[in-house]
């Protein structure tokens, strides 16, 4: 079981569970059904299969370039620990999982849950064709919030649409930090991406822009919470928001076109604490 948790990095996790949290208590707000405790664990369960299949899936295309990369050499495929047929056949597992438990969310959910996985999964290949792969992975997350709050019976509102978009942005910006790290191994096997295609200064640039679009629709969407439901939503979502940003900011402090040595910290430490203080402060709120 082990080898398998650290085949799909489930560590990594953190960064859309909290964003699929918050679009499922958002919407025990402004759809009126209040708590679904099924509902919740379905959500869960929702997250769990479709990340492990799409992880999956990632580390069994990516085998033979994994093995030629002196970073990825020693992941499980690669290293022997878990054989190919093994992670595709918990691939399938993890995609059938999916859908079931789509089906008893809601209609919805499970007639969508096809293109669901179309696009985590499909994100694998990207990287062999365009170096705009660093969005179609942003877009797989950003499935999470708006995901969540289709279950508990909400339409496509502009809240959880703003949380999505701001996941996408979020999410788009730390993977092309993240991508300066296979800059020359990516650029030797003709791999896209946009440090390859930007180089290393543009790329951070970038990934600036990207993260001030996504602190934009933060803010948006704390204003509309605090416009909107007054009386279930204060100053601890603000100051989640507000702590968001300045991780983001912090982030960009950590990694300069100089100096790399920071980006594990920068990718998986600040975003992670980002994540989880924002969704834990705007579901508090709403609760407390």
């Amino acid at each position: 079981m082990q080898k398998y948790l650290s085949l799909v990095k489930f560590s990594h996790t953190i960064f859309a569970l909290p964003f699929a949290l918050l679009g499922f208590f958002l919407a025990t707000k402004t759809t009126g059904m209040g708590f679904q405790p099924k509902i919740l664990v379905l959500v869960l369960l929702c997250m769990i299969f479709a990340r492990s299949a799409a992880m999956a899936f990632n580390r069994y295309q990516d085998r033979d370039i994994d093995i030629k990369n002196p970073r990825t050499a020693t992941r499980e495929i690669p290293a022997g620990a878990i054989t190919p047929k093994s992670a595709l056949i918990f691939v399938i597992i993890n995609c059938i999982l999916f859908i079931i438990t789509t089906w008893f969310i809601n209609p919805i959910c499970f007639y969508l849950s096809p293109i669901a996985l179309i696009t985590i999964l499909g994100y694998t290949y990207t990287k062999r064709f365009t170096y705009l792969c660093h969005f179609v992975l942003g877009l797989g997350l950003a499935l999470a919030p708006i995901g969540a709050y289709l279950a508990m019976g909400g339409g496509f509102d502009l809240l959880p649409l703003l949380y999505s978009g701001a996941v996408l942005f979020w999410v788009s910006g730390f993977d092309i930090i993240y991508a300066l790290q296979d800059q020359s191994f990516d650029k030797s096997l003709n791999l896209h991406s946009i440090p390859v295609k930007l180089g290393t200064k543009n790329a951070l640039r970038l990934s600036e822009f990207l993260h001030l679009i996504c602190a934009i629709l933060i803010v948006t969407a704390s204003y509309i919470l605090m416009q909107t439901y007054p009386e279930a939503f204060g100053w601890l979502q603000a100051l989640g928001s507000i702590l968001f940003v300045a991780l983001l900011i912090y982030q960009h402090r950590l990694v300069k076109p100089n100096d790399l040595s920071k980006i594990n910290l920068a990718f998986f430490t600040t975003n992670g604490i980002a994540s989880v203080i924002l969704g834990t402060l705007v579901i508090t709120d709403l609760f407390f």
